[in-house]
C-alpha cells in the first residue's frame, strides 16, 4: 500500500488548491477539507475498513509529496510519518478522538452541496486553513485506532483526559511532551441529532483550540475517530464474471425448410401451428413437433408442402401456386388451400380469398385461423366428421417461391391492411374540416367592396317624400 497525502504549507495558504486547481477565494470555498476526504476509495468497493486522518500544527509539517487517489495508508506508513513529525524536540499534540468517524460524515453534514452555512464543522475547516495541516481521508483500520498508540510510542508519554473547560485551567510544560485526549462522542439516532451533536464536537474544537492560542503554546492537533462510522463490505471478486457478456435471449425455432435439388425451396415458419380435432378437444400444438416432408414437391408453377407429425399422427399440407397478373404487371402467389389429414379423414380449408403476395415476397399475418367471423382459412368440406375441425396460426409466415436468400426469408407482405378503421375516420374528419375550410375561403372570395361614393362637391341628391 501507497500512503495517499496532502500537505499544506501555512506560508502559502493554499489549502483551497485541494479542492479546485487555481482557487484563491477561500470565503467562496467552504470546507474544502471535505474533497480532499473524497480522493481515496474512488473504487466501488474498498478492501479494508479506515478512518480518516486530520492533522494541522502552528509549527510546520513534513513536506510529502502526494499520491495518487484512491490509496489507503497502512499503520506502518503512519508510523514513519509520525516518526518524521514528532521525531525530535518535545511536542505538545492535541488529540480529538470521536467515538466513530468516517469521510462519509464530512459529505453529509459538512455542508459541501451549497449549504455552506449548515456545516457541522467550522472551526474545523478554520483551523485546517489557516494552519499547516495533513489529510489522510483513508488510514487502514484493523480493531481499534491506531493513533493514539502510535503517539504514546512516539512521545513517549502517557495521554492525559482531559476537556475543553479543564484545558483552561491546566499547566502545561513546554519542555516535555504532553499528551492531550479529548473523547468526542458520536450520535446513534437520526440525522438531525448527528448534526448537532457534530456540531457541538466542532464547538470544543474551537474552545480547545483557543485556549491554546491563549496560552501562546505551540501545539499539532489530531482529529480522528476510535472506529468508522460506516463500513463498507468486503466483497471477493473472485466468483464473480469480470468483463463483458451477452445477455442471454429467448431460443428461436428455426423455420422448416423443405429443400429441392439442394437448395431451399419452400419455407413455414410459426410460433405455434394449432390444431383441434373436435369442438370439445383442446389444441394440439404441431410447432413443438419434428415433422418429415414425404409428398412435398415444388417447381416454378406449384408448390406443396407436406408436413407429417408420427407423434400426433397428423398431415398438414399447404398447397400454393402462382401466376401472372396483367393488371398490376407482375407475379402473384396464393396459398390455395390448407388439407389435414388424421385418422383416414381429411379436411379442406380454402385460404386463396385473403392469403396472396407478389411471387418474390413471402406471406405473413400474425393469426391466420379458421375459426374467426373474418376467417382467413374456410373449411369447404361437407363432412359431419370433419365439421368441427379448427386451424389457428400464430404468427404465420410462408414463402413457396422465389427464395433467393438462401435460409432467410424475403421481405414480408403483411396481412394487416394499412387503412384501419382508425384510419378511415381520420381521413374522413379531415376531409370533412377541408371542405368547411374550402367553402368558407369561398364565401369570402365573394365578398365585393363598394365602388361607388357620393360627391361632396357636387349636387346632393333629394328624395321628394311627397308625390
Amino acid at each position: 500500500m501507497t500512503v495517499s497525502w496532502r500537505v499544506v504549507s501555512r506560508e502559502r495558504q493554499s489549502f483551497a488548491e485541494i479542492k479546485m486547481a487555481g482557487s484563491r477565494d477561500l470565503n467562496s470555498e467552504r470546507f474544502i477539507i471535505l474533497n480532499v476526504l473524497f480522493f481515496s476509495c474512488f473504487a466501488a468497493v474498498c478492501p479494508t475498513a479506515q478512518v480518516p486522518v486530520l492533522m494541522w500544527t502552528t509549527e510546520s509539517l513534513p513536506p510529502l509529496a502526494p499520491l495518487a487517489a484512491g490509496h489507503i495508508t497502512s499503520i506502518e506508513e503512519l508510523s514513519a510519518y509520525f516518526s518524521a513529525a514528532f521525531g525530535s524536540g518535545p511536542h505538545t499534540v492535541l488529540l480529538f478522538l470521536q467515538d466513530k468517524l468516517s469521510k462519509e460524515d464530512f459529505a453529509i453534514f459538512g455542508g459541501v452541496y451549497g449549504n455552506k452555512g449548515d456545516g457541522a464543522f467550522q472551526n474545523l475547516e478554520a483551523a485546517l486553513q489557516t494552519s499547516s495541516s495533513v489529510s489522510l481521508p483513508a488510514v487502514e483500520w484493523l480493531d481499534s485506532s491506531p493513533v493514539l498508540a502510535l503517539l504514546q510510542e512516539k512521545l513517549s508519554v502517557s495521554p492525559v483526559l482531559l476537556d475543553a473547560d479543564t484545558l483552561a485551567h491546566l499547566s502545561i510544560d513546554r519542555a516535555v511532551s504532553n499528551l492531550l485526549l479529548i473523547n468526542l462522542p458520536y450520535c446513534a439516532d437520526s440525522e438531525n441529532s448527528c448534526q448537532q451533536l457534530l456540531r457541538d464536537n466542532d464547538e470544543i474544537i474551537g474552545k480547545v483550540v483557543s485556549s491554546m492560542k491563549a496560552k501562546n503554546i505551540p501545539y499539532a492537533a489530531i482529529y480522528t475517530g476510535l472506529q468508522p462510522s460506516r463500513v463498507i463490505p468486503e466483497i471477493s471478486m473472485s466468483n464473480q464474471h469480470v468483463g463483458r457478456s451477452l445477455l442471454q435471449t429467448a431460443d428461436i425455432k428455426p423455420p422448416i425448410i423443405f429443400n429441392s435439388s439442394g437448395a431451399p425451396c419452400i419455407m413455414l415458419w410459426a410460433e405455434k401451428l394449432n390444431v383441434a380435432l373436435s369442438a370439445s378437444q383442446p389444441w394440439i400444438d404441431l410447432a413443438a413437433e419434428t415433422p418429415s416432408f414425404d409428398g412435398s414437391t415444388c417447381n416454378n408453377t406449384d408448390s406443396q408442402l407436406v408436413l407429417t407429425y408420427p407423434t400426433s399422427g397428423i398431415t398438414l399440407s399447404f398447397f400454393m401456386s402462382q401466376r401472372f397478373f396483367p393488371v398490376s404487371a407482375r407475379n402473384w402467389f396464393t396459398l390455395n388451400s390448407v388439407q389435414l389429414r388424421s385418422n383416414g379423414m381429411t379436411a379442406t380449408f380454402i385460404g386463396s380469398r385473403g392469403i396472396y403476395a407478389p411471387a418474390e415476397y413471402s406471406y405473413h399475418c400474425q393469426s391466420v385461423s379458421s375459426s374467426q367471423d373474418d376467417a382467413l382459412l374456410v373449411l369447404s368440406s361437407a363432412n359431419q366428421s370433419t365439421s368441427a375441425w379448427r386451424l389457428d396460426f400464430v404468427d404465420f409466415q410462408i414463402q413457396g417461391f422465389g427464395l433467393a436468400n438462401g435460409t432467410n426469408f424475403s421481405y414480408a407482405s403483411d396481412c394487416a391492411g394499412f387503412f384501419t378503421p382508425g384510419i378511415w375516420m381520420a381521413l374522413l374528419t379531415s376531409l370533412i374540416l377541408l371542405l368547411i375550410f374550402i367553402y368558407g375561403v369561398h364565401m369570402i372570395m365573394q365578398l365585393n367592396t363598394m365602388d361607388r361614393f357620393d360627391d361632396p362637391k357636387g349636387p346632393s341628391i333629394s328624395v321628394p317624400q311627397t308625390e
